[in-house]
């Protein structure tokens, strides 16, 4: 059933002589004393066939003078009923209509569903004409696809427009070729507009982006927004405030709201300066654009706005669109939920139509030293996060000139130089999952950025690790890491027993192994004491730089890895003899790759522990 066709039957359903339309393809008949959950069935398969009218009460006529009719049914809770019945997916129009004879009938006007439902028993049925049948998967496809925001409200008019809008829109979309056109001829080149019995109607889309504050309060009330604003981190909001407007008056009101609660710090790059802001404005008006194009209308809920002082939060009703997780949403084909919604911003220039828009996010937030929007999902639902308690401005003066110097910094670069910045080092397996790539696709893309001296590598097999170049970390301002070996490698013959001085002074480094790393210097003498001699009892255990010779962390790793693959596990002893380490360094490698996952602890101790492959 079309849009104008659904309006006409509304109107005609009942003839003013009070002439009842059989019961058919279009109109069920249902006795007075119908069930709720019966009369949402009957409600959810004329729906998912081609809408219609049910008639409530029709048996009470034939009875007489009968003291019942159907005037003891109140028709806001019939419509409520079927609401939360259909799980707040189904809305209908109610009203009571007076007969000749001054019996009552109550008609609920069923619109033509734009997508397929369940009944309250979770059963996918239909009106078939006569009887409620199963739907099969494959009837149900075509419906599913249709665009809620292209079909036409039954009673809608050009007067749900509101000019002042239309020419908000109209200077939104100067470059398009439909700006010179008159008002109505813009409308409709957008497809706002369309012909409707007879007359031009505005489409949910139209109502959306142009209509008056009646006409999205009668037929699109939960394409509010609800903003608030938080002082602390707490889920206490100190300020609230609720907008039911067309998307573009949304988007104004919604950044006043934000930029007056925004800070940004000045970064000096050369002769230029950055403005880093808490909450870069392309990044949230990007973020609330996707929200307002893709949630999902057919919902009653209302998107939520969450300002923190550490991050803004975005709640969506309609989780994200098939297929599409936080893992992929990346490297994904794009998917429109509102197809013709999505179509206009995109003429009007507001959202991007190759779905690039996340990608746009991504790079802004990176390259302002912060971490990269965070996404979560729920059955119905998806929050999206932007954080900023902080950045790194070493990282945006270093993005800002190798951009420069380079000419092209691809988001892929970006998201591994950020990950690199922030943890340190990372495996190819690691990387892979920031890049939302599979693990066989990253070598190129690294190698590349070990050829442009942005990342180096050690190691081989599984146990590959990448961390950022010396000449990186310089710029970056962060210390030049340099593996260490021990002074001197005391073979296991050598070693004192239990109990001695150093055993104690192993134990005492063992406790130390949590302290964080710092840059090594060389000392001025080249002296090497011996491990059991006074020197080596000094407080002050700082190690020599690792020789030309020394294995890096990359290759202790894989080393370990080669002899839990060989030996079925590996120990502290045998990795220190195979790689000349201390026990504090050698229990720090097993230690990491525990929490990689790559290895499993078996039995206590520090010494006694073996570690098996995971």
């Amino acid at each position: 059933m079309t849009a104008d066709s659904g309006a006409e039957q509304a109107r005609n359903a009942i003839s003013p002589l009070g002439v009842l339309p059989p019961p058919g393809p279009s109109c069920v008949h249902l006795p007075l004393n119908v069930t709720p959950q019966e009369l949402a069935r009957y409600a959810v398969g004329l729906a998912n066939a081609r809408g219609g009218t049910l008639l409530v009460g029709v048996d009470a006529l034939s009875g007489g003078e009968s003291v019942r009719d159907a005037g003891e049914l109140h028709p806001l809770m019939v419509t409520h009923a079927i609401f939360e019945l259909s799980g707040g997916r189904l809305t209908v129009n109610v009203q009571h209509h007076r007969l000749p004879g001054g019996a009552r009938v109550l008609a609920v006007f069923v619109p033509q569903a734009p997508y397929v439902l369940a009944a309250p028993d979770g059963a996918v049925i239909a009106w078939d004409g006569a009887h409620l049948v199963p739907i099969t998967p494959a009837e149900a496809e075509p419906v599913a696809d249709q665009d809620y925001t292209a079909t036409v409200p039954p009673d809608a008019s050009l007067a749900d427009l509101d000019p002042a809008e239309v020419a908000r829109l109209r200077g939104l979309g100067r470059r398009g070729s439909a700006s010179n056109l008159p008002d109505l001829d813009f409308l409709q080149e957008l497809g706002l507009l369309i012909p409707s019995g007879g007359a031009l109607r505005p489409t949910l889309a139209g109502i959306l982006l142009a209509g008056t504050p009646a006409a999205l309060r009668a037929h699109m009330p939960q394409a509010e927004v609800c903003f608030y604003h938080h002082a602390t981190t707490d889920v206490e909001f100190q300020f609230r405030e609720d907008l039911l407007r067309p998307i573009p008056a949304l988007l104004t009101r919604l950044a006043e709201l934000i930029q007056a609660r925004n800070r940004f710090t000045p970064v000096q790059v050369g002769l230029f300066r950055i403005e880093v802001w808490d909450q870069d404005e392309s990044v949230y008006r990007e973020a609330l654009l996707n929200a307002l194009t893709h949630r999902d209308y057919t919902l009653r809920d209302a998107v939520h706005v969450h300002h923190y002082p550490d991050r803004l939060e975005i709640m969506n009703p309609g989780g994200l669109p098939g297929g599409i997780t936080p893992g992929n949403i990346l490297r994904h084909q794009p998917k429109r939920r509102n197809p013709l919604l999505a179509e206009v911003l995109a003429k009007l220039g507001l959202v991007e139509r190759a779905g690039v828009g996340v990608d746009k996010m991504y790079g802004l937030m990176l390259r302002h030293g912060k971490e990269p929007p965070e996404f979560t999902t729920y059955p119905d639902a998806v929050t999206l996060a932007l954080h900023s308690p902080g950045f790194d401005a070493d990282f945006v003066r270093f993005v800002a000139r190798k951009q420069e110097e380079m000419q092209t910094l691809s988001l892929d670069m970006l998201i591994v130089l950020s990950l690199l910045a922030r943890e340190g080092e990372a495996t190819r397996a690691t990387l892979a999952r920031a890049l939302q790539l599979a693990e066989d696709r990253t070598p190129r893309l690294l190698r590349g950025m070990e050829e442009h001296a942005l990342i180096e590598r050690a190691g081989v097999g599984r146990g590959i690790a990448y961390t950022l170049s010396a000449e990186v970390r310089a710029a970056l301002g962060k210390p030049v890491l340099v593996q260490t070996v021990p002074v001197q490698y005391v073979p296991q013959a050598e070693i004192v027993p239990m109990g001695s001085d150093v055993a104690q002074e192993a134990e005492e480094i063992q406790v130390l192994a949590e302290a964080p790393a710092v840059p090594v210097h060389p000392p001025e003498s080249q002296s090497q004491p011996l491990p059991h001699s006074p020197a080596a009892k000094r407080p002050a255990r700082i190690p020599k730089p690792a020789q030309s010779d020394g294995p890096s962390a990359a290759e202790v790793r894989a080393v370990a890895l080669a002899l839990a693959r060989e030996q079925g596990s590996v120990r502290n002893v045998e990795l220190r003899a195979a790689c000349a380490l201390t026990p504090q360094q050698s229990w720090r490698v097993l230690r990491r790759l525990v929490q990689d996952g790559l290895l499993l602890r078996r039995g206590v101790g520090k010494r006694d522990a073996a570690y098996v492959l995971a």
